[in-house]
C-alpha cells in the first residue's frame, strides 16, 4: 500500500487568497484523500477498476455537485470550493476526480441548469448523496470532436421517446444509474434525455484494456428501441451548445484538478531528490570513515 507522504508548498502565499471556509473544506477533503484513498489506489490502478466503495465518502466531503443549492441536496458553496475539492482528489489519482466532475459538472449541472423542478428534486439529492450515480452520453464511436454529426437520435411515440444509437468512452458508465444523454429529435434538434439503468434495450458494456485513467470505470451506451418517458427530456435548452455548457464547467474542475497533479509531481520529485541526497551523503561519509580506518 502506498503512503500519503504529501506536504503543501505554498511558495506563492496563494492561501492568502483562499476564505478560511475555503482552506476548511480543501483540508477536509485532503484528510480523506489521505485515509480513505491513498493506501488503495495504487491497487486499483494496475487493476483497472474503480474503489465503489468509496462513493459514499466522496459525497461526504463534497464531491458530488457542491455548488448545487441545499434544497436540492447540493451543500450550496462557491467555485472555488468546488475547484479545490477536485484538486484534492487529482492530487491522489486523476481517474478519482474524473468519477467527481463528470458527477458534478456532465450529470448533476445540466439537470440543475436545463432540467425542470421536479427533475432537480427526483434527481439531485440522490446524485448528491452518492446513492444514485450518472454519466454523459455525449461522444460517439464516429463523432467524438465533431459531437454536432451525432447520429443517436430519437422518435416521438405517444408518450415516450424511442431512442437509438451509442455513445463511446463515457466515465462511470458501466456502473451508473442514469445517463444524461444527447440525442437528436425528428427536426435534427440535439436534446438532452435522462435515461435510467433497467430500461429495456440500454446496455452499458465495460471497456478495457485503458493505459490512462485506470481507475476510472469508462463503458460505452448502446441503445436499441429504448422506450423513454418524455418527461424525462430536458426543458430547458436545447442544442449543441446545452453539451458545451456542461463541458465547459467541467473544464473549470478539470484545470483545478491539473493543478493538483502538478502539485504532487513537484512534492514527489522533491522528496526523491532529498532521499538521493541523503543517501549520497550517506555514502560520501560511509567511505570517509572507511579511509579513516585504513590509515
Amino acid at each position: 500500500m502506498s503512503k500519503d507522504q504529501y506536504q503543501a508548498h505554498d511558495y506563492y502565499f496563494m492561501d492568502e487568497f483562499l476564505s478560511e471556509e475555503h482552506k476548511l473544506i480543501r483540508d477536509s477533503a485532503r484528510a480523506w484523500v489521505k485515509k480513505e484513498v491513498s493506501p488503495i489506489i495504487d491497487d486499483y490502478y494496475e487493476r483497472a477498476e474503480f474503489p465503489n466503495q468509496i462513493l459514499n465518502g466522496l459525497a461526504s466531503i463534497g464531491g458530488f455537485g457542491p455548488y448545487i443549492p441545499e434544497e436540492y441536496g447540493g451543500a450550496g458553496l462557491d467555485q472555488i470550493s468546488y475547484g479545490l475539492i477536485m484538486q484534492e482528489l487529482e492530487r491522489c489519482d486523476s481517474g478519482l476526480r474524473s468519477t467527481s466532475s463528470v458527477q458534478s459538472s456532465l450529470v448533476m449541472y445540466p439537470i440543475y441548469k436545463f432540467g425542470n423542478d421536479e427533475q432537480r428534486k427526483k434527481y439531485l439529492p440522490k446524485l448528491a448523496s452518492g446513492e444514485m450515480i450518472g454519466c454523459f452520453g455525449l461522444t460517439e464511436p464516429d463523432f467524438g470532436s465533431n459531437p454536432g454529426g451525432m447520429t443517436t437520435n430519437f422518435k416521438e411515440d405517444g408518450d415516450h421517446l424511442i431512442l437509438n444509437g451509442a455513445k463511446m468512452w463515457i466515465s462511470n458508465a458501466p456502473f451508473a444509474d442514469i445517463a444524461v444523454v444527447w440525442a437528436k429529435d425528428p427536426n435534427n434538434r440535439i436534446k438532452g434525455v435522462i435515461v435510467e439503468r433497467g430500461m429495456e434495450g440500454f446496455q452499458t458494456p465495460e471497456m478495457h484494456g485503458k493505459h490512462s485513467l485506470r481507475a476510472s470505470a469508462t463503458g460505452e451506451l448502446v441503445f436499441n428501441n429504448v422506450r423513454v418517458p418524455k418527461e424525462n427530456i430536458l426543458p430547458n435548452k436545447d442544442g449543441l451548445g446545452a453539451p458545451l455548457m456542461c463541458l465547459d464547467s467541467a473544464r473549470y474542475g478539470i484545470a483545478w484538478g491539473a493543478i493538483g497533479a502538478a502539485m504532487d509531481c513537484y512534492d514527489s520529485a522533491l522528496r526523491r531528490a532529498r532521499k538521493e541526497s541523503n543517501l549520497e551523503n550517506q555514502s560520501l561519509a560511509s567511505n570517509l570513515f572507511k579511509k579513516s580506518l585504513q590509515k
